[in-house]
């Protein structure tokens, strides 16, 4: 709700402004087509300063990387541009509700509980939902938690709340988490608090399990604590019984633009799938990890959740 409310907000101040300047411009005799042509591109302005602003940090703070992922200058431009189609998707959070409700009540053996990253809500998830119910992985569910930038540990009991609710509708026992950046944290302090019993596995798509140095440009308790260094972060690294039984595989960029340094992300050799090529909020969209997160899914559901034990391999996206 805080999310969409912000957008809407963000977006109405918007058009009201664009709207009065073009009224303005044509009490004066400009023509009005310009400006109904120049809207969108009006608007496309601003997911492409954010996207210049945090691929170059992340570029800046970047981590030392392997020659074998270095990319070419279409493979940039294709970064660039994949990120910042997904910035600019950014007001469909504005109607979350409309496109992520729950599915029908009905009887399932392993559902997905997605939880999004920090400013975004359930809407980010629609492409991946989309995917996954297309591998006959469903059913999908979508968890919008908050406020936004109060402490991660405070949504745990929402997770909780959220996986009792899902239990109830398709009388299942466990759940996946599939969680894309702060929302794999957030998954991870559920588990310390909750435990793993409700848990078959854990995957994360861009999450700092050492920090960000973006975290430091703005301000709120959760990005506190997603600075590198930070007492949530250690205490987080230290072995927990409460989540040693379910399998945690983290999923990551070489490039990631707002991870930094992207090694942040990495757990050990046996939970990593390391990709380059894509951007942070590319992830959520991007075919190849779609394809990964739906092989994790069908591991969790032959498993029965036992423990990672294979080693995955790094990938040159």
């Amino acid at each position: 709700m805080w999310i969409a409310v912000y957008f809407g907000v963000v977006v109405a101040i918007g058009l009201v402004a664009y709207g009065g300047w073009a009224a303005y411009a044509v009490s004066r005799g400009a023509e009005l087509w310009p400006f109904v042509v120049g809207l969108p591109f009006a608007y496309l302005v601003f997911p492409l300063f954010f996207t210049t602003v945090w691929v170059f940090l992340g570029w800046w703070w970047r981590s030392p990387r392997p020659a074998a992922v270095r990319l070419s200058f279409w493979g940039r431009a294709r970064l660039f541009w994949n990120e910042f189609l997904s910035l600019a998707q950014a007001p469909k959070m504005i109607v979350y509700g409309w496109l992520m409700p729950d599915p029908p009540k009905a009887p399932a053996d392993l559902p997905v509980l997605l939880l999004h990253g920090i400013g975004c809500n359930a809407a980010v998830w629609t492409s991946m939902r989309r995917y996954l119910e297309g591998e006959g992985l469903g059913p999908v569910y979508a968890l919008s938690y908050g406020p936004p930038f109060d402490a991660i540990e405070t949504f745990a009991p929402q997770v909780a709340a959220k996986i009792a609710q899902i239990e109830a509708d398709t009388g299942a026992r466990q759940v996946v988490i599939v969680g894309h950046s702060m929302g794999g944290l957030v998954a991870r302090s559920y588990l310390r608090h909750y435990g793993g019993a409700h848990v078959r596995r854990l995957v994360s798509l861009g999450t700092p399990y050492a920090g960000s140095r973006h975290a430091w440009l703005m301000s709120g308790a959760s990005l506190a604590e997603m600075r590198p260094g930070s007492a949530y972060l250690a205490a987080l690294a230290r072995p927990s019984d409460k989540e040693a039984g379910v399998p945690i595989v983290s999923l990551w960029s070489w490039h990631d633009s707002m991870v930094t340094p992207q090694t942040s992300s990495r757990l050990s050799e046996k939970t990593d799938i390391v990709l380059s090529g894509i951007a942070h909020n590319a992830l959520l969209g991007d075919a190849d990890v779609q394809r990964r997160v739906a092989k994790e899914v069908r591991i969790a559901r032959s498993q029965n959740g036992q423990s990672v034990d294979a080693p995955r391999a790094s990938t040159v996206h």
